[in-house]
């Protein structure tokens, strides 16, 4: 079976399933009364082991320096749909061509305390296309493998305190490579509902 076709299946039996998933950080009563829509990219790569591109954000950046995150951001008016601003954000960000990617399907959005409603989208691309990071949003870009960033035993969970409550978080550490924040959060969303094993 294809990559491709393995994912959809996954993905089809993972949505039939009622799965206790991490809705969001902004679920309290700092709640924005507003969402914005953002998607991004699960880009996985059509390898005898899949890998999954991730960038890391300059340390210069006013907001989120230094994390890693898949490509993608907010929609933006001229964009028709999620899966749109996803491909969109992607070509911006890391210079993958949109019709390189075989869209799997839409994932569970999640919630950011920020007020964004972030919904990944799953798209199988080539392995070893030549990307590049656009230097004002990305300082780097790699690729951890699938299994490894969906086996549960690689989901670390910490406490932090936040504005006077304590919150949960997951980190994922692959490499010298530390994956957290909503991020994270998405990768442990989707090993729930995908329940991936090779």
């Amino acid at each position: 079976m294809s990559l491709s076709a393995r994912l959809r299946d996954r993905l089809t039996w993972g949505h039939a399933r009622d799965v206790d998933l991490l809705e969001g950080d902004g679920l309290h009563h700092e709640r924005p009364t507003t969402s914005v829509e953002a998607a991004v990219l699960v880009a996985i790569t059509d390898r005898p082991r899949p890998g999954v591109i991730l960038t890391q954000r300059p340390e210069t950046m006013r907001k989120h320096a230094g994390q890693v995150a898949f490509p993608g951001g907010r929609v933006d008016p001229e964009d028709d749909s999620l899966v749109a601003a996803a491909l969109r954000e992607a070509h911006e960000e890391v210079a993958l061509p949109g019709h390189a990617v075989e869209l799997i399907g839409l994932t569970d959005p999640y919630r950011t305390i920020t007020g964004y409603t972030v919904t990944p989208v799953l798209g199988v691309i080539p392995p070893d296309l030549p990307l590049h990071p656009n230097e004002g949003e990305v300082a780097a870009i790699f690729e951890a493998p699938l299994d490894f960033l969906l086996d549960a035993a690689n989901h670390a969970s910490n406490t932090l305190d936040y504005n006077g409550r304590t919150r949960t978080y997951y980190e994922i550490f692959w490499e010298d490579r530390r994956i957290w924040g909503a991020t994270a959060a998405m990768i442990v969303n989707l090993s729930k509902r995908l329940q991936w094993h090779d």
